[in-house]
């Protein structure tokens, strides 16, 4: 598309975020700061892409031969009676083992007994009803933090269970990982943990994972999509926010249902179920 310029400026092409428009402005910035770091970023460019994970996998696991087979970001895992977990991104190997990748910029997203958590969670959505226990499938659990959380200056941190009298393993096929997002070095850990602090695919290293963060952040289709799910995130973010204006109505015991529809916002369905659930 060609347009003339005001008063001499030169005749050029649109670039893509103007052909995105005034309206997303403000997304586009923020676009242009987004790291592999930030979870929601790395979710939409780890989406359906076996390869991009599969590299990060290959390094973190020093498992140069894993194949990864399927992905899923944003996994709800549900726990009917208590806490239900949302992981950021699964992955299957050709082993059958599952892997669950957690980016977490602050320290106490990290915390040891949310790695036990999502560790727990997983194995407990693994095996079907009668299933013998020997089925279980090994699993991962690799928090990549962008500070150095555990604080020795290692690029990795492997925990494992053991055998307290001789150290020897325990070998129940669970494993817990941190990855310190902070470490930098010659090796293809130090350059993969930069590749996720860089905000412009042009400084990257590794060719998969650069040539995701062109496409969300300089292609017209992958700024739109990055557009559209920014909008969602706001949406999602204003819709819990009148679900807690919901919840304090129900708890204060003075508002009819309609009153409270007409105040959230939310359908008489929804606040329905908040009610229900608060019964429960």
């Amino acid at each position: 598309m060609e347009i003339q310029k005001q008063k001499g400026k030169q005749v050029g092409k649109l670039t893509v975020t103007e052909q995105i428009g005034q309206k997303h402005q403000e997304d586009l910035q923020r676009l242009r700061g987004f790291r592999l770091l930030d979870d929601d970023f790395l979710t939409k460019c780890f989406e359906g892409d076996t390869a991009s994970i599969e590299l990060v996998l290959q390094i973190v696991l020093e498992k140069p031969d894993l194949k990864v087979l399927d992905v899923r970001t944003q996994v709800f895992v549900e726990n009917l009676l208590n806490r239900s977990v949302r992981l950021d991104i699964l992955a299957t190997d050709s082993t059958g083992a599952k892997l669950n990748v957690e980016v977490q910029r602050s320290d106490k997203g990290a915390g040891r007994k949310r790695a036990r958590y999502n560790s727990g969670m997983m194995d407990a959505n693994l095996l079907k009803k009668g299933e013998d226990f020997d089925k279980l499938p090994e699993t991962w659990v690799i928090f990549i933090t962008e500070n150095d959380v555990m604080g020795k200056g290692l690029p990795l941190y492997p925990i494992e269970r053991c055998f307290l009298g001789t150290g020897e393993r325990f070998e129940d096929g669970s494993h817990i990982l941190y990855v310190n997002g902070a470490y930098r070095s010659d090796t293809p850990i130090g350059k993969l943990m930069h590749d996720f602090s860089c905000t412009d695919a042009a400084d990257m290293y590794y060719g998969t994972l650069a040539d995701r963060v062109r496409f969300f952040k300089e292609s017209k289709e992958g700024i739109e999509i990055m557009c559209r799910a920014m909008e969602d995130m706001r949406n999602q973010t204003l819709k819990e926010g009148m679900k807690e204006v919901a919840l304090r109505m129900l708890a204060a015991g003075k508002y009819a249902l309609e009153e409270i529809v007409n105040i959230s916002g939310l359908s008489l369905e929804e606040v329905k179920q908040l009610k229900a659930d608060r019964s429960a």
